[in-house]
């Protein structure tokens, strides 16, 4: 794949870590049409795609790591010891890592209220940039103060640190939306501080991926195992989205538009 340099702070790349690679490749194939093909870093992984385009990556690391089976956003750093530093400075946590991967160096971290990202240091896919192309719509935190959160994230990827460099961050009717050359490419959502939207969800980030139908990928979800979480429902847009459940128990969202 043709690679390049990404701008420090963005989104540039989602990873399931599943326990059963194949099991994952059929599911979400099956369910989001993707194709996939062995990944660089060895037989454990594989990279999916959508009309000869990466979409994101699938690892067989749940069960080696010790960790659930979940969706994980990475963020281009341009040190990732340097940022690794910075998040325990700030109350996170580093989980794994930093470790070399391939052309580049890669840690597993949680915010302080312990809600999962990855960070990157190295050159990333051609033309994968968050609700652009063949990457995913959206990429959003659901936790308990989004204020504080965008506080968090601000500092450790170093968002609005430049004019021009970077991401510009707004709080915008009790969200906290990222953007990057004029495109959005992440929303944190919180309820008041102290308080969780959901106290049956812990803080989290959620991947949303487009498809033409939403309702037939989520029939596709059940019919190879996995679950529907939230019924599709009509967004603003005119489209629909809805959260789902893989057979492993891996979160993502679906929907007809960004």
């Amino acid at each position: 794949m043709a690679s390049t340099e990404p701008v420090p702070g963005v989104p540039c790349w989602v990873s399931l870590s599943a326990r059963d690679l194949r099991g994952a490749e059929e599911f979400y194939g099956a369910v989001l049409g993707w194709t996939f093909r062995p990944g660089a870093l060895g037989e454990e992984f594989s990279v999916a795609f959508v009309d000869g385009n990466p979409v994101a990556g699938l690892g067989e690391l749940a069960g080696a790591l010790h960790v659930a089976v979940a969706w994980t956003p990475y963020f281009a750093v341009a040190n990732a010891n340097d940022c690794a530093s910075r998040i325990r400075e700030r109350g996170g946590t580093v989980a794994v890592g930093p470790r070399s991967f391939g052309p580049g160096r890669a840690a597993i971290s949680a915010d302080r209220d312990g809600a999962t990202f990855g960070i990157w240091e190295g050159r990333v896919p051609t033309g994968w940039s968050v609700g652009q192309g063949s990457a995913p719509a959206w990429l959003e935190l659901r936790t308990r103060d989004a204020f504080d959160a965008a506080i968090f994230y601000a500092e450790v990827l170093q968002w609005a640190a430049e004019e021009g460099k970077g991401c510009d961050v707004a709080y915008e009717q009790e969200r906290v939306i990222v953007r990057e050359s004029d495109h959005t490419v992440a929303e944190l959502r919180g309820g008041a501080i102290e308080s969780a939207p959901d106290p049956h969800v812990r803080p989290r980030w959620h991947v949303h991926f487009c498809v033409p139908d939403v309702k037939a990928a989520a029939e596709a979800a059940v019919a190879t195992g996995g679950a529907v979480v939230s019924p599709p429902v009509e967004t603003e847009g005119g489209g629909h989205r809805s959260t789902l459940r893989d057979p492993e128990g891996g979160l993502f969202t679906v929907t007809e538009g960004i």
